[in-house]
């Protein structure tokens, strides 16, 4: 992408991630890339976090990047949670997810402590906060500093465009239709249909606290100068228009960040430890024919019943395609010694035909692997935008949040995909141990898998659709393409602000 000059101005971002694989994997690559183009950048985050991504700090350090990584202390027992608890993904139970959203919020007073601390060590003040949009109070603390906060959105500006629309015409859609039925999204170039279910998650919650949390978010990207997304214009183009047009916020897409160049080891590594060795993956993908897999993999936060893991792995066992399945749930800390045994004899009948990975996975390098032909996903945005990059098409499988709607997308308008067929969201994030929930049955599993990977004529354009898909990743990506310029835009208006500041500055003393 960009590389650095010596023309680049002296200015200073600072990252503050969602403490969320899926909002702090893009926000530490947008870190990677901000630094290689010559500004410092601090990315914030905590002794756990910093833990899962040593690999990907330790090669940034030694590369000579401009790049901090202040492990800064999470305050999670302060508001009841367990020690160490520093990521969602750790949040053990569903009632603790809103003391996590409170530690994120007093969060802010180790920010600030290391603020102060950095200034008083000599370090340059930031020019810039990026933060994501969840995390409300960086905007008034982007105003304390005199700096602009620019909203990061782990989502696709598909989701963005298409909530502005539905807060629009919230009224008249309330009147019209009840909670499962389904209504064509008005605004849009072409007939989506949801459910409010579908497209209403905040309130699939009681706690109102939930809904106060969304709308102090929206709060704050209206206080916010600008808005980044991992994504590229090319393939959203009249959702950024539409977006941009609705909100009156400048928009940078700067993505596919999967898509940026390193090695297989640091691929590897995005987000955390791998619960198996690469390269027993690779020799394993090796001995595939091109195209001939599928993985199976539903992200870090949602977990499934064990009913739900039976019909699943039923599914793909009758499927009959070699496959790549993630099984967070048999994971040896994982505490559900029934999945483990299930599993345990699941692979035994499969044999060589399957290789179930047990906890975290390296996504990443296995979708750009040439054996891989099939990705079934659960629409969160990171996955779907990293199985885009790479051309490989998706069986869709969304559990809540923005996951519906990116799986319209997927489906209907970029016609990559094939739905498994979910109608409800989960209503928890995580599965609780004992849960009988089972939305999706083998049969569904089977039929999914079959019109996603056989090879009739619906699979050949939908194939060629993903490729040419993946072609216009890489272009955005590259030098000149429209994500690179985005990232020398972001910084051209940091630092022009950054000037503008400077001269006020200068000017005031003068009087």
């Amino acid at each position: 992408m960009s590389s650095k000059t010596e023309e680049t101005p002296c200015i200073h971002f600072l990252i503050v991630p969602l403490m969320a694989q899926g909002h702090s994997i893009p926000m530490l690559d947008l870190a990677r890339l901000l630094a290689g183009a010559g500004p410092l950048v601090t990315y914030v985050t905590t002794p756990v976090n910093a833990a899962r991504i040593r690999p990907i700090i330790d090669s940034t350090v030694f590369s000579g990047l401009s790049i901090r990584f202040p492990e800064l202390r999470f305050p999670a027992t302060d508001v009841g949670l367990p020690d160490g608890c520093e990521n969602i993904d750790l949040v053990p139970s569903f009632d603790l997810y809103i003391p996590f959203m409170k530690a994120l919020s007093l969060f802010q007073n180790s920010l600030k402590d290391f603020l102060r601390d950095d200034a008083a060590a000599g370090s340059p003040p930031p020019s810039c906060i990026i933060s994501d949009n969840f995390l409300a109070w960086t905007t008034p603390l982007a105003s304390s500093l005199g700096v602009p906060r620019l909203a990061f959105h782990g989502t696709s500006c598909f989701f963005l465009a298409c909530t502005l629309l539905l807060q629009q015409h919230r009224t008249e859609i309330e009147g019209a239709v009840t909670e499962k039925e389904s209504f064509a999204i008005p605004g849009l170039p072409q007939a989506i249909h949801v459910t409010k279910s579908q497209v209403s998650w905040g309130s699939n919650y009681s706690d109102p606290e939930w809904l106060i949390l969304l709308e102090e978010a929206q709060a704050a990207e209206r206080g916010s100068a600008g808005v980044v997304v991992n994504s590229f214009e090319e393939l959203e183009p009249w959702y950024f228009e539409t977006y941009r047009n609705l909100s009156g916020k400048e928009v940078w897409p700067f993505g596919p960040v999967s898509l940026h160049k390193e090695n297989v080891e640091t691929k590897a590594a995005r987000g955390k430890a791998s619960a198996v060795d690469k390269e027993h993956v690779l020799e394993w993908l090796n001995g595939q024919a091109s195209g001939s897999v599928l993985l199976v993999s539903f992200g870090s936060v949602s977990s499934k019943s064990f009913r739900q893991i039976v019909e699943l792995g039923s599914g793909l066992e009758a499927a009959g395609w070699p496959f790549i399945w993630v099984v967070k749930e048999a994971a040896a800390d994982s505490g559900w010694p029934e999945v483990e045994e299930w599993v345990a004899e699941f692979e035994r009948k499969v044999g060589e035909r399957g290789l179930v990975i047990k906890g975290w996975a390296p996504q990443a390098m296995i979708l750009s692997h040439a054996a891989v032909g099939g990705f079934m996903t659960h629409c969160g945005w990171n996955s779907t935008l990293e199985a885009i990059a790479v051309g490989v098409p998706m069986a869709t499988w969304p559990h809540f949040a923005d996951q519906f709607l990116n799986e319209k997308l997927v489906v209907e308008v970029l016609k990559v995909g094939v739905e498994i067929g979910v109608e409800e969201p989960t209503v928890a994030f995580a599965m609780e141990k004992g849960s009988e929930e089972v939305k999706v049955g083998r049969e569904m599993v089977e039929k999914a898998v079959v019109r996603l990977m056989d090879d009739g004529e619906e699979r050949k354009e939908r194939r060629a659709r993903a490729r040419q898909l993946g072609r216009l990743a890489a272009a955005a990506m590259a030098e000149g393409g429209s994500s690179s310029e985005n990232l020398n835009n972001i910084i051209s208006y940091i630092s022009e602000n950054d000037k503008r500041k400077k001269l006020k500055n200068l000017e005031i003393q003068k009087i």
